[in-house]
């Protein structure tokens, strides 16, 4: 199947027919995963594991009542079906730490409320014009927005399902084994100075703080080829990187003060050995996989103790995407070809990220691996609009964020599905978080002689 109008770089001349079917499995597939995270016992489900966190339930009938006001209400004009919960599943009326105290939805009512919301949704599949000129309509941009929106809350559930320390909740799965010694070293590629082409204008179903493409200048530097390793970042933390103020910016040592962290969320030390608790299940810390659940502090922190620092937004995406041989930007490190089992770790195929060397035909141009699935990578950057942005379809999706709150990072992590991953996708959240499966890579600026 040709799926260039809604996954590729050209949104010209779409085959209507093979674009909806490939909406319908779209919308199939990301429902599936959605029960699946929610089958579990009701005390599970309507318990708040966090106050970081929703319910269970609440984010399950949140998914449906997204869809039912952007397809059914917004592009299908059809008559509010449970307009009265609007204001429960709204998510900027109600934080998160709030949502256990609110009437919503149980587990068994929840799930008959999206099936039927999903029903009506396929109807208007059918009956849409995709070549319509309305932006919401056209190329099925709707749909791509719920499917994408569905698959964030898919991970921010698997989050919880983290928090919740449950075992037996989350399928394992498999994954290659990494290459021998891709661990070990500080590796990293060259990207040379110049401009390219940030952003886009083709992707139709991009986000709006994806757009628009405009061309940005950068001198050279090097950016590591992997994610930093856990065991890499373990040096780290015995060389007493977290008692040493030098690392922390003053806002990281507030924080670290505060947290009292002095290792990831979720790391142990046990008898002179590291341990880790993944969905339940205790662990030794391996060595050879990208550390995860570090905040923007930690990251930056271990960045300066190592002589480097963060790369900024436009380092990392240049990195990531862009071929300087064709000129143009790439959907995906490797080109514009559908993520496969063996170029990235993505849409939990395994419940980990994938030791550093395992997806050497995932390369970008410039040799930098692994920098789409693992682990979401912090930048040095704020999230921040575009020249020439346009909020679209609601300015609540990014415009509220905009400022120096939020930290902007990169590359999707092995939870995030392939439907909301791309070399253009911009994340965002605050420096503190660390439930979220977040880690990063290093990069440092060319020295004259190097450039």
């Amino acid at each position: 199947m040709n799926n260039a109008g809604v996954w590729g770089v050209d949104e010209r001349d779409i085959d209507e027919h093979e674009v909806k079917e490939l909406i319908a499995a779209e919308l199939t597939a990301v429902r599936s995963r959605s029960l699946t995270y929610t089958d579990a016992d009701d005390d599970l489900l309507v318990r708040q594991h966090s106050a970081l966190m929703s319910p269970l339930v609440w984010d399950l009938a949140h998914v449906g009542n997204y869809e039912e006001l952007w397809v059914l209400r917004e592009a299908g004009g059809i008559t509010p079906l449970r307009p009265e919960i609007d204001d429960l599943y709204d998510a900027f009326k109600h934080p998160r730490r709030d949502r256990p105290s609110l009437p919503i939805l149980g587990p068994e009512e929840a799930r008959r409320y999206i099936s039927g919301v999903r029903g009506r949704v396929l109807d208007v599949l059918d009956e849409i014009d995709l070549n319509d000129p309305d932006p919401l309509r056209r190329n099925g941009f709707v749909f791509g927005l719920v499917i994408q929106h569905e698959h964030q809350h898919d991970e921010t559930m698997l989050a919880t399902l983290q928090l919740s320390g449950r075992p037996g909740l989350v399928i394992e799965g498999d994954l290659p084994p990494g290459r021998a010694g891709a661990a070990s070293g500080a590796e990293e590629v060259f990207v040379p100075g110049g401009p390219f082409v940030m952003g886009t204008d083709l992707l139709p179903w991009a986000y709006d703080n994806e757009r628009p493409a405009h061309r940005v200048d950068l001198p050279a530097y090097w950016i590591d080829r992997f994610p930093v390793s856990n065991g890499a970042y373990l040096a780290f933390i015995e060389d007493g990187g977290y008692d040493d103020p030098r690392w922390w910016s003053a806002e990281g040592l507030r924080w670290r003060h505060k947290s009292g962290a002095s290792a990831p969320l979720f790391w142990t030390k046990d008898g002179g050995a590291w341990w880790r608790t993944r969905f339940g299940r205790r662990e030794p810390v391996p060595a050879d996989e990208p550390v995860q659940h570090v905040c923007w502090y930690e990251a930056d922190a271990y960045a300066r103790w190592a002589g480097r620092r963060l790369p900024t937004e436009a380092e990392w995406e240049k990195a990531c995407g862009w071929d300087p041989v064709a000129d143009r930007a790439r959907k995906y490190p490797w080109g514009d070809g559908d993520p496969g089992p063996g170029r990235a770790n993505l849409g939990h195929r395994a419940a980990r990220p994938a030791p550093l060397g395992a997806f050497p035909d995932g390369a970008s141009a410039y040799g930098a691996e692994q920098m789409i699935g693992e682990v979401w990578e912090w930048t040095s950057s704020h999230f921040l609009p575009y020249p020439g942005f346009r909020s679209f379809p609601y300015p609540e999706y990014s415009e509220v964020f905009f400022g120096s709150d939020y930290r902007v990072l990169r590359g999707g992590s092995w939870a995030a599905d392939p439907a909301a991953v791309r070399t253009t996708f911009r994340n965002w959240d605050y420096p503190i978080r660390r439930q979220i499966f977040s880690g990063f890579r290093c990069a440092r600026s060319a020295s004259p002689e190097e450039v």
